[in-house]
């Protein structure tokens, strides 16, 4: 019997607990509502994200604005969908990144033991010590402002939570009697990480992934707020915020709206990694 994470049992057993979970449906309703209009929402915008009309600058919600528009003009529906789209890319990409490292990190670490697993976690103590903020201005400084360069930076410091709860778990499992059976068979270091241990994780990781893609969208939020995150001409649920902020005396919509979108696709997310968390917890099998 191979070390696989569940039975198929097991998998139907989750996967129906999931299906069951209320805030599971109702959170993967939301997103996936919000992934269609960040696709779509663009294209089915008569005026465009980026168009600027200095006819109707701060035009409050209205038949031809459904949203208003910002204070130069330009039609907050369409800059709501495109910043939707780059923040949701963002918290995947970032959390991807992260994922990566930090499985491969904590694994790596955990079946090694003895030094090499004290000098990789001396590492993660070092970086955890690191303010991220000082990190990512750091970053900027030397690289210039980026997209891409806070997908790297905001991945590059997410993964080190993971990896510490990925080496606990694997000085569990390495001595399991699956991963004994499959010593004994010859398995070598990479083949038991990859056949056995790894596919024991994957249902941890999953929750944890789906709980750090709100974190990651936060943290870009705050980023952008400070300025150092999304620049024009695109745009991120952060950066409207803080132009909502600019104008919240003479157009108070401009924050209101872009504020409660945000806090719905915070709650959609957070409440389907709960869902995954309470699906995989081993006392409900």
């Amino acid at each position: 019997m191979s070390g696989a994470a569940f039975s198929a049992t097991g998998r139907i057993g989750w996967r129906q607990r999931l299906q069951r979970h209320r805030g599971a449906r109702a959170g993967g309703a939301v997103l996936l509502l919000m992934a269609a209009l960040a696709i779509l929402g663009p294209l089915l915008s008569p005026h465009g994200a980026d168009v600027v009309n200095w006819d109707a600058i701060e035009q409050a919600p209205s038949a031809a604005y459904l949203f208003g528009t910002d204070s130069v003009g330009r039609d907050l529906f369409g800059r709501l969908m495109l910043a939707t789209g780059i923040s949701l890319a963002l918290g995947l990409l970032a959390t991807v990144v992260s994922v990566v490292i930090g499985i491969g990190w904590g694994a790596v670490a955990g079946l090694a033991g003895g030094r090499v697993d004290a000098l990789m976690m001396r590492i993660v103590d070092v970086l955890y010590a690191m303010p991220f903020l000082f990190f990512v201005i750091v970053l900027m400084a030397v690289f210039g402002r980026s997209l891409w360069l806070i997908f790297i930076g905001v991945g590059a410091v997410e993964w080190l939570t993971l990896a510490r709860i990925v080496r606990g778990q694997t000085l569990l499992l390495k001595n399991q009697p699956f991963a004994e059976a499959a010593r004994a068979c010859g398995a070598g270091p990479l083949r038991l990480l990859t056949r056995h241990i790894v596919p024991n994780l994957l249902g941890l990781v999953a929750v944890y992934a789906t709980l750090t893609v709100p974190q990651v969208i936060l943290v870009e939020s705050f980023l952008s707020f400070l300025g150092l995150g999304v620049q024009e001409p695109l745009t991120s649920l952060g950066v409207l915020v803080k132009e909502g902020v600019e104008t919240l005396e003479t157009a108070p919509w401009l924050i209101l709206i872009p504020s409660l979108w945000l806090a719905a696709l915070l709650l959609a997310l957070n409440l389907v990694g709960d869902a995954l968390r309470d699906a995989f917890d081993p006392k409900d099998r």
